[in-house]
């Protein structure tokens, strides 16, 4: 009997491949076998291109061998056409004869049609098998499909004193550069980044990806009253931006002004960006904004940095009032990590 958990482990660390790159569509990951040996393995690489199941299938030299393999995949073929044909249609085409998933799709254009399909055609179909991993390596996918909003992750950068910033609001620098590296890598997996406008103001920041390899996020700021400097590097139009106001509604190349129907509401903010598919946010600052989302319960990770400084006084840093689930040490910097 073919060791279930094994080639699934395998399927998972080749779906990591596509993080950063295949939102709003799920990180796939595929592996074929025949009496144990892997023949055939593949993933989803980005948005619009193949799925993990036909990437996979096109590896395997000797097509006749597939009528014997077990295929196994992440995440329950698809059973619709989107932006590619239904990799259920392909399975039971090649008449593979199982087809092992890790997770059913939430998609409810999926959401087990694809499993039915399989079967009608008469392939033996074994679901759950690493079902807790793989949903946990699409949990962003799973909270916009489930919750119908984006996947809410917390960023800030306290003092051992716990302030995020001065009495000016300056807040340079707290982290360490290695800490600061690891912020850019976060933004290129999101799609994308909110600041405040008191940030934006104080920080003016790009918000885009410096110190690695990835894709810019979506860039958004709440302004209610439009008192930002047009000039501001965040309304520099080099990436999607939006700004979230309560005056004007209006859209240009990479910048979009919502407006808000009235006083700013984190639920109506993210309900928006659902309806825009924008299926992560990396909540960077300020304070103020943090402890809205925390008071509102709607986040979902939150990721602390605290530096060896000390400012006396200053902007307070928010408050989770909860043991954090991991604790890692940043080349001396501590990096909290709390899941909701």
């Amino acid at each position: 009997m073919e060791n279930h958990e094994l080639y699934m482990r395998r399927a998972l660390e080749l779906a990591e491949w596509g993080r950063g790159s295949v939102s709003p569509n799920p990180m796939v990951g595929c592996v074929i076998t025949v009496n144990g040996e892997i023949i055939g393995e593949g993933y989803h690489e980005r948005y619009g291109a193949p799925h993990a199941e036909p990437n996979a299938i096109a590896q395997v030299k000797d097509p006749s061998l597939l009528e014997k393999a077990t295929v196994y995949v992440t995440l329950e073929p698809c059973s619709h056409t989107g932006k590619t044909p239904p990799c259920a249609d392909l399975l039971v085409a090649r008449k593979v004869r199982e087809v092992v998933i890790a997770a059913v799709d939430a998609n409810p254009l999926v959401g087990g049609k694809g499993i039915a399909k399989l079967r009608g055609a008469g392939i033996a179909v074994t679901t759950g098998v690493l079902e807790k991993e793989a949903r946990s390596q699409n949990r962003r996918f799973f909270t916009q499909m489930e919750k119908r909003r984006p996947y809410v992750v917390l960023k800030w950068a306290q003092t051992r004193d716990g302030f995020v910033a001065r009495p000016n609001y300056d807040s340079k620098w707290i982290s360490n550069i290695h800490s600061r590296q690891l912020v850019h890598r976060w933004r290129a997996e999101e799609d994308s980044v909110l600041v405040g406008t008191k940030t934006a103001y104080y920080d003016n920041p790009q918000l885009n990806v410096r110190d690695w390899a990835g894709r810019n996020p979506v860039r958004i700021v709440i302004d209610k009253q439009l008192t930002l400097d047009p000039n501001s590097n965040i309304f520099d139009r080099s990436q999607p931006t939006i700004c979230y106001n309560l005056l004007k509604e209006e859209k240009s190349e990479n910048l979009h002004y919502v407006q808000l129907p009235r006083e700013f509401n984190v639920v109506e903010l993210l309900e928006d960006l659902n309806a825009k598919k924008i299926q992560s946010m990396l909540v960077e600052g300020g304070s103020v904004l943090l402890q809205h989302f925390i008071r509102q319960d709607l986040w979902d990770e939150a990721r602390v940095f605290t530096g060896d400084v000390a400012f006396g006084s200053g902007i307070p840093s928010p408050h989770l009032n909860r043991v954090p689930n991991q604790t890692l040490d940043i080349m001396g910097d501590r990096l909290d990590i709390y899941y909701r």
